[in-house]
């Protein structure tokens, strides 16, 4: 059939047959032809990536190794010769060779791990062995070269990280650095993130804030600033934090606030910190703590102030002295120019001489005042402790004042509140007696009508006494001052009152040596109270305290008769001493200069005793003293002066003297001394 139907075919069925046969031919050719083409333009591309990735491998500063299973390098890009100084040769061993001994491990591990779990990828740090002997720092990135489960070896990536990590490790000692400064610097310094307007909250804060504040690193980190600054400081600061943002500029400003540890006055910056589109997001700020400073200039005006108010309180006082001495002086030498007169009666004479007393006894008041005062300024004034009947001391007090009082037309009143035998205590009878007499003078002095009263009560272990008037009282601004020294009610020339202005500051120098303490209670036009409180129990503490000697005593153990030189230049009181001394004394030898007192004792070495005075001319006393001790070391010398100033006691003994006495001096006065020089009894 099948030939049959073949025999059967045209010529022209042969030729279409024939065509087609071409066009296969064509087609088949051309598809090769193509195919050849493509396998060599894919070949042509293999090769230019290979030599890409050659040139990319070969000039990479990274170093690109391949490893086997077993860790064996089966390639490494050339850059590892300048790298870790070895050439690719000598790397051409086991990688394990050149890692940093104290890294081997880690490496091993990670590489032990990659090759149990091949869609891993290893990445992290080590140290290379470097030729010289070094090391540089390494981080290496590396995975399974084929997509098989069966590893077959890695390729690891790695890049030399050495200036980095020099870099952070700059950074890192710079951290360190700065927060070392930050902590340890005595300024307090902190940093806060700007949230909003107005919207302040701390990131941080160093260490003398905690210090300065007393607020702890929980108390301010991550407070919002109205939860640390107090009011009325926190309004300014807002301000300052404000203005500091609105304008990009560094705001400076002094601050007081009031912390746990107290207030803090500080000098205080504030810095804007702005981000790269422009915004302030940051606030840097610090503080100077000036809390000394401040307290130091504010002493100092008050200093000032002080020294300039002393100033003029000292002219005042000055001047007012000058007033009070001169006024009897003039009474003095006044009436004794009238008792000159040769046509003088009695009676004028009387009266002239009972002024010239009057005038006397109130200069010498006012001059006791003063060497009062000095004595307590100079801490010379010494406490002499006897048995006091205070009932008795107070009626004395009354009977001494009544006539005076009763002169001006108002009424004195006193109060002994304890039976006699319970009224006697252990205490200074002068000191009371002079604060008891300096406030009933001030009573009777601004007293002119109506009545005082003084006296005292027993309150546990104190006697409180009291002088009460009904006079011009004390003003309110006058109250706080009116216990100071050189102070007085009024400061003015035209005062209608005189006096040294002393008498209240002796008052309160005297209560205080005796252990108590001294107030007053005064309305002004209504009078005023004065009280003071001793104690009834015991003697006064930390005082220089001597037993009080009674003159009975002294002629119940009369000191033997001494042979005496007096050194004193000046006539009157010359005869003064002489007669002080009169009943202690078998001879008495008389100096007016400084070299006579030495050839006199050189003469007459059996001298008992030499009361040198410290001025006197040719030779002073101090001189004098020194050139006698040369001779006589035995010879008994005690200073006797009218200054009565400190360190004049010091510089007599530093002279060889034995003791020192301040003009004027009695009996009394001079034999305790002397008896505590002689250790006679």
């Amino acid at each position: 059939m099948k030939t049959k139907n073949y025999q059967k075919k045209s010529h022209a069925g042969l030729e279409k047959e024939l065509q087609e046969l071409r066009v296969a031919y064509e087609l088949l050719k051309t598809s090769y032809e193509n195919e050849v083409s493509d396998r060599k333009r894919t070949e042509d591309n293999l090769n230019k990536q290979v030599e890409r990735f050659r040139i990319m491998v070969e000039y990479s500063s990274d170093i690109l190794v391949l490893l086997d299973k077993d860790g064996y390098q089966r390639y490494i890009s050339p850059s590892a010769e300048s790298i870790t100084g070895f050439s690719v040769d000598e790397l051409e061993t086991a990688f394990i060779n050149v890692i940093h001994p104290d890294d081997v491990e880690r490496v091993q591990q990670a590489f032990e791990e990659l090759m149990k779990y091949p869609d891993s990828i290893l990445k992290g740090e080590y140290r290379h062995i470097h030729k010289d002997g070094g090391f540089r720092h390494f981080e290496a990135v590396g995975r399974n070269y084929l997509d098989d489960p069966n590893v077959q070896g890695l390729v690891v990536n790695i890049r030399d990280i050495t200036d980095r990590k020099h870099a952070e490790e700059a950074l890192r000692e710079r951290e360190q650095q700065l927060s070392s400064i930050y902590h340890t610097v005595g300024d307090i310094i902190f940093h806060l993130a700007v949230e909003a307007e107005e919207k302040y909250r701390f990131i941080s804060i160093n260490q003398a804030f905690c210090d300065v504040t007393g607020l702890s690193q929980e108390q301010v980190v991550g407070k919002m600033v109205n939860e640390v600054i107090p009011e009325p400081s926190l309004t300014i600061v807002l301000g300052k934090y404000k203005q500091a943002i609105d304008e990009n500029r560094i705001i400076r400003w002094e601050e007081t606030s009031d912390y746990p540890a107290g207030r803090l006055t500080g000098e205080v910056s504030i810095a804007p910190v702005i981000d790269n589109k422009g915004r302030c997001t940051n606030l840097v700020g610090s503080v100077h703590d000036i809390t000394d400073r401040k307290l130091a200039e504010d002493e100092l005006i008050i200093a000032k102030e002080r020294a300039e108010e002393s100033d003029r309180l000292k002219s005042a006082f000055l001047a007012n002295m000058s007033h009070e001495i001169r006024t009897p002086m003039n009474g003095i030498l006044g009436f004794v120019g009238l008792l000159k007169e040769p046509e003088l009666t009695g009676e004028k004479q009387k009266r002239y001489i009972s002024i010239i007393e009057k005038s006397g006894a109130r200069m010498l008041s006012i001059i006791n005042d003063i060497i009062s005062i000095s004595k307590v300024e100079s801490g010379q004034m010494e406490i002499s402790v006897s048995e006091t009947n205070i009932n008795e001391q107070i009626e004395y007090i009354y009977t001494f004042f009544k006539r005076d009082v009763e002169q001006k037309g108002i009424k004195i009143f006193f109060k002994n509140s304890l039976p006699a035998e319970e009224s006697i205590i252990k205490t200074d009878r002068e000191k009371i007696y002079a604060i008891l007499t300096n406030l009933l003078k001030n009573a009777i002095k601004f007293t002119h009508a109506g009545s005082i009263e003084f006296g005292y009560e027993k309150k546990g272990k104190f006697f409180e006494f009291f002088v009460k008037d009904t006079g011009m009282g004390i003003p309110q601004e006058q109250k706080k001052i009116i216990f100071e020294r050189f102070r007085q009610g009024s400061e003015l020339i035209s005062r209608n009152y005189d006096g040294a202005g002393l008498g209240l500051s002796i008052s309160k120098a005297y209560v205080e040596m005796l252990g108590g303490r001294i107030w007053m209670e005064s309305e002004n036009g209504k009078g005023s109270i004065f009280y003071f409180t001793i104690p009834s129990d015991g003697e006064p503490k930390e005082m220089n305290v001597t037993k009080n000697i009674d003159p009975a005593d002294g002629e119940k153990n009369q000191i033997k008769k001494l042979k005496i030189l007096v050194a004193e230049d000046d006539e009157p009181s010359e005869m003064l001493i002489t007669m002080a001394i009169k009943m202690l004394s078998k001879e008495v030898l008389k100096a007016r200069t400084g070299g006579e007192a030495v050839e006199i004792c050189r003469n007459n070495p059996d001298i008992d005793l030499v009361l040198m005075d410290i001025r006197m001319p040719e030779m002073d006393g101090y001189e004098a003293t020194r050139q006698i001790r040369q001779f006589n070391k035995d010879m008994v010398i005690v200073a006797q002066t009218a200054y009565g100033l400190t360190g004049d006691r010091e510089k007599a003994i530093e002279s060889g003297c034995n003791d020192y006495i301040s003009k004027p001096f009695n009996k009394v006065s001079l034999t305790v001394l002397l008896k505590n020089i002689l250790n006679i009894r």
